[in-house]
C-alpha cells in the first residue's frame, strides 16, 4: 500500500489533535452552558478579549521567526529572548492590573470582575509560552507534541469548567471566576506538556546562548515586532471590538449569545487553520529556499480543503438556530442569527488564514499592515453604527461584512505574491 505524502501525514497528525480537543470541548459545552449563564459567558469574553490583545505584546510575534532560524543555536538564542520578553511583559501587566484592582479603576465592564482580573497576567504568560513552544516544535516539524498539547488543553479546560460550574452552585464567586480560572488551568496544562518534551528537540543540545547572541537573534528578526506585531495587534483589537467597546452599551446576556456564536463558528476553523498553516509554512519555506515554484501546489491544496469546507458551512448556515437551542438550551435562542452573518466571513477567512505566513517569507509585512488598518477603520464604523442606532445585530452584521471584504482582499494578495515568486523562478530557469 502506498504511503501517504509527508504533508498529508503532518496535517493528519496536527488536525487529529485539534479535532479531538474540540470534540472534548463540544462534549462539555451542553453541560457548561447550563452551569453558566449567557451573562457569565459575556463577562468572560470581555475578559478574554484583553488576553488575546496582550498575548501579542508578550511574545513580540517572535515565535513566528522560529521556522526561519538558520540552526538550533540561533533557535535557542531566540527562545531565550522570547521567553524573557514574555515573562517581563506579563510581570508588568500583573503590576498594572493589581494597581487598577486596588484603586477600583478597571476599565469598562471588567470592573465587575474585581480581583478575578488578576488572572489575566498568568493567562497571558502561559498562553504566550505555549505559543512560543508550539512554533519551536514546528521549526523541527515535530507535530505530535503540538497535537498532544491541543488535546491536553481541551480536556483540562473542559474538566475545569465543569468542576467550577458545579462549584458555583455552592460558591457564587465561581459564577464569575469559573470560566477564567478554567482557561488558566488549561493553558498551564498545555504549556507543561510542551516543556516536558523540549529536551528531546535538537535545540536542547545546542550551546547555551549568551546575552549577546539572544539580542543578535532578536535584531535579526526585528521585522516581526516592527511590522507583524502592529498588524496582529490591530487585527486582534479590531476582532475584539464587540467585547471591548460595543459591550459597554448592551447587556452581558446579548454579548454572551454573540460570543457563543463566534466561538462555534471561528474556533474550530482557527484551530484547523493554525495546524495547516504550520505545515504549509514549512513547506513553502523549503520550496522558496530551494528556488522551486509554489503557487500551483498551494492552490491544489486550498481547492481540496475548500471542497470539504463549503458543504459544512452551508449545512451549518441552515441548522444553526435549532441546533444551538437543542444542544445548549433555550437560553441560547438567537445565536443562529449571528452565526448566519459570521459564516460567509468565516468561510473566506478559512482560506486566507492558511496563507497568512506568505508576507513573512517574502518580507511584505508592511503592505499587509495596511489591510489591517483598513479593517480596523471599517470595524470602528460598524461599532459606531450599532451604538448610534442601539442595535447590536446591526453592529454584528457590519462587523462581519468588513471581515469578509478584507479577508477576500488578503486572499487575492497572498496568491498574487505566490504567482510572482513562480514567475521569478521561471525567469531564472530560462
Amino acid at each position: 500500500m502506498k504511503r501517504p505524502p509527508a504533508i498529508v501525514r503532518s496535517m493528519t497528525t496536527l488536525m487529529s489533535g485539534s479535532v479531538l480537543g474540540q470534540l472534548i470541548a463540544l462534549a462539555a459545552y451542553p453541560l457548561v452552558t447550563r452551569l453558566f449563564s449567557p451573562s457569565d459567558f459575556g463577562l468572560f469574553n470581555i475578559f478574554y478579549s484583553y488576553v488575546e490583545v496582550f498575548i501579542i505584546l508578550a511574545t513580540g510575534k517572535y515565535e513566528l521567526a522560529f521556522p526561519l532560524t538558520a540552526d538550533s543555536r540561533e533557535a535557542r538564542a531566540l527562545l531565550r529572548f522570547t521567553r524573557r520578553l514574555n515573562a517581563v511583559v506579563s510581570l508588568l501587566l500583573l503590576t498594572a492590573i493589581a494597581l487598577l484592582v486596588v484603586c477600583d479603576a478597571l476599565p469598562g465592564k471588567t470592573r465587575a470582575l474585581g480581583a478575578v482580573a488578576l488572572l489575566l497576567p498568568p493567562l497571558v504568560f502561559f498562553a504566550g509560552s505555549a505559543r512560543i513552544h508550539s512554533f519551536l516544535f514546528n521549526r523541527y516539524q515535530r507535530y505530535r507534541p503540538i497535537a498532544v498539547s491541543a488535546v491536553v488543553y481541551g480536556a483540562a479546560t473542559s474538566l475545569a469548567k465543569v468542576l467550577f460550574g458545579l462549584s458555583s452552585r455552592l460558591l457564587p464567586l465561581f459564577a464569575k471566576a469559573g470560566l477564567p480560572s478554567a482557561t488558566v488551568f488549561g493553558q498551564v496544562a498545555a504549556d507543561v506538556s510542551y516543556r516536558l518534551r523540549i529536551r528531546r528537540l535538537p535545540v536542547a543540545q545546542a550551546e547555551p546562548p549568551s546575552r549577546a547572541a539572544a539580542l543578535a537573534a532578536a535584531r535579526k528578526f526585528r521585522n516581526f515586532p516592527l511590522y507583524v506585531l502592529p498588524k496582529d495587534f490591530i487585527s486582534s483589537f479590531s476582532y475584539n471590538l464587540p467585547f471591548i467597546w460595543l459591550a459597554l452599551y448592551f447587556d452581558n446576556a446579548v454579548v454572551g449569545l454573540f460570543s457563543l456564536a463566534l466561538t462555534f463558528t471561528f474556533r474550530p476553523v482557527t484551530l484547523v487553520n493554525a495546524d495547516m498553516e504550520r505545515v504549509l509554512y514549512m513547506r513553502v519555506c523549503n520550496r522558496v529556499a530551494a528556488g522551486r515554484p509554489v503557487c500551483g501546489d498551494m492552490l491544489r491544496i486550498l481547492l481540496r480543503v475548500n471542497l470539504l469546507a463549503l458543504p459544512a458551512c452551508l449545512l451549518f448556515f441552515f441548522v444553526a438556530e435549532p441546533l444551538f437551542v437543542w444542544v445548549f438550551g433555550g437560553e441560547w435562542a438567537g445565536c443562529g442569527y449571528y452565526v448566519r452573518w459570521l459564516l460567509p466571513w468565516c468561510y473566506v477567512s478559512f482560506t486566507s488564514m492558511m496563507l497568512s505566513f506568505v508576507p513573512n517569507i517574502f518580507s511584505t509585512q508592511r503592505m499587509e499592515f495596511l489591510f489591517y488598518v483598513v479593517l480596523l477603520l471599517l470595524r470602528v464604523i460598524a461599532v459606531v453604527a450599532g451604538i448610534v442606532f442601539q442595535s447590536f445585530r446591526l453592529a454584528v452584521a457590519a462587523y462581519s461584512l468588513s471581515g469578509l471584504l478584507v479577508s477576500s482582499g488578503l486572499l487575492v494578495w497572498y496568491i498574487w505574491q505566490l504567482r510572482r515568486h513562480d514567475r521569478r523562478v521561471a525567469g531564472e530557469r530560462r
